[in-house]
């Protein structure tokens, strides 16, 4: 099989390549990183091409700056591609928070601004992919991921899914919680990407949600990812939220964060990424192999631990997070298998190709998982993936305050979609007012104003 991976230089890269190729049954013959940056392809290629390597798998990882040689032959494809880069993000979120609103790079305006630099991009590249490998199938975990999976259903090039970990991560933090199996437990869970609630949880053959609803307080202090909800609210709702659901539930105590922190997590995750190509880049200069694993394991550790440190808590958490880190050392060369957006992805792949069916959330047309959306709109819900394709499965019953804000974020989602594809620029605007974080049609005009003067040349499409 063949991997072709658009952002093949982001750094999640070598992580991903030493997971995969650390499995007894990797199934890749070629992994092809397309990366049109020098930098990128000198550090990030470099290294995940010396990591499979050193794992045995020599010539397996090829780095390319040609998008049709990436493609063609692919299998599969990765979409991680970020526009702009990470200064863009930066731009998303600081015009966001200049208007006092939620400055987040995958909701809010700032997700706005980034769909809108993306969709068009995304879009060329799947026009590309269908001439060169028609009966690829591309995995999308472009942020924000949902609505560019929107875009890409619209257009109907390529066969597509779209993939997160925030759903899956949380679903594994309840079975460690309760001390359950997670292959063995069952759970309803529905949404769009980045908002999401798990509606039940059944292990030991009993429903555990009152359990979980009963217990919150015991949970929030065993993972930080459920510490940022009122458990009131929580409890009132009957349904456990996912992580970025704080991001509508407490926009306020976000900000506030932000500004006591002094710099969005765009700004922090900016002066990481800065830092590890310097420091993977000398290492090469200077040393090799393992001198470049070490310095990149403890910056994508650091980055790991202070994680929605700065918008929850107000504070990176950066340097106790390097010493940590420092302490500990590098990770060993060979490692476990791959967790996270590429974790899930590989499960997408293993259930495609028939090797391990199963039932995997992703990001798919609705059908009729969630009652209250069109079919053909794209949400997250738990779908059989099989030799014969995703099929949505029914995805619970949500509780009725989560179903109106799915319903208005979708129409916001579509109408942003279309607006990018057409290149209208007024009904962008009309769509953004439409978003719950966004206070009315004269807030989003003036934000997509400010998007287009300092996105410059990514947004000149607009008109």
């Amino acid at each position: 099989m063949k991997l072709a991976v658009l952002g093949g230089g982001g750094v999640r890269m070598p992580a991903f390549v030493r997971g995969v190729l650390s499995q007894p049954e990797a199934g890749f013959d070629t992994i092809s990183l397309f990366e049109p940056d020098r930098l990128r392809r000198d550090t990030i290629g470099r290294l995940a091409a010396g990591l499979a390597a050193a794992l045995g798998h020599p010539g397996v990882v090829e780095v390319t700056p040609d998008v049709e040689a990436a493609f063609t032959g692919a299998d599969f494809v990765f979409s991680a591609i970020r526009v702009g880069g990470d200064a863009g993000r930066v731009i998303d979120e600081e015009v966001a928070l200049r208007h006092g609103l939620v400055g987040q790079e995958t909701t809010g305006p700032g997700g706005c601004a980034m769909a809108l630099r993306t969709i068009p991009v995304v879009l060329s590249y799947c026009e590309i992919l269908r001439r060169c490998s028609p009966g690829a199938v591309l995995i999308n975990f472009t942020n924000p991921a949902g609505l560019i999976t929107e875009a890409i259903s619209r257009q109907g090039s390529v066969r597509a899914v779209g993939v997160c970990d925030t759903p899956s991560g949380t679903l594994d933090r309840l079975a460690a919680f309760l001390d359950a199996d997670l292959e063995e437990a069952g759970f309803g869970y529905g949404g769009l990407n980045h908002l999401g609630w798990i509606t039940s949880f059944r292990a030991g053959g009993e429903e555990q949600i009152g359990t979980l609803l009963a217990r919150y307080p015991e949970l929030q202090r065993f993972d930080h990812r459920f510490a940022m909800f009122d458990p009131a609210l929580v409890r009132r709702l009957g349904a456990i939220p996912t992580e970025y659901v704080y991001y509508y539930y407490e926009p306020r105590q976000y900000v506030n964060a932000v500004r006591r922190a002094g710099a969005s997590r765009g700004a922090d995750v900016q002066r990481l990424n800065t830092e590890l190509l310097a420091q993977v880049g000398k290492a090469f200069d200077s040393g090799g192999l393992a001198e470049a694993w070490a310095a990149y394991s403890l910056l994508m550790g650091v980055r790991h631990d202070t994680y929605m440190r700065t918008d929850t808590e107000g504070d990176n958490g950066q340097q106790q997070a390097r010493t940590d880190r420092a302490q500990a050392g590098p990770a060993e060369l060979s490692g476990a298998r791959p967790g996270g957006y590429e974790g899930v992805a590989l499960r997408v792949i293993d259930g495609l190709t028939g090797r391990r069916p199963g039932r995997v959330i992703v990001n798919t047309v609705n059908g009729a998982s969630l009652p209250f959306l069109r079919p053909g709109d794209v949400a997250e819900v738990p779908a059989l993936v099989d030799g014969s394709g995703v099929s949505p499965l029914a995805a619970g019953e949500l509780p009725g305050p989560a179903r109106a804000l799915v319903s208005q974020v979708k129409e916001y989602e579509c109408e942003l979609a279309e607006a990018a594809m057409t290149g209208d620029a007024d009904r962008a605007a009309l769509a953004l007012a439409l978003h719950p974080l966004v206070p009315g049609v004269t807030a989003a005009r003036e934000l997509l104003a400010a998007y287009r003067e300092r996105h410059g040349p990514h947004l000149a499409y607009l008109h």
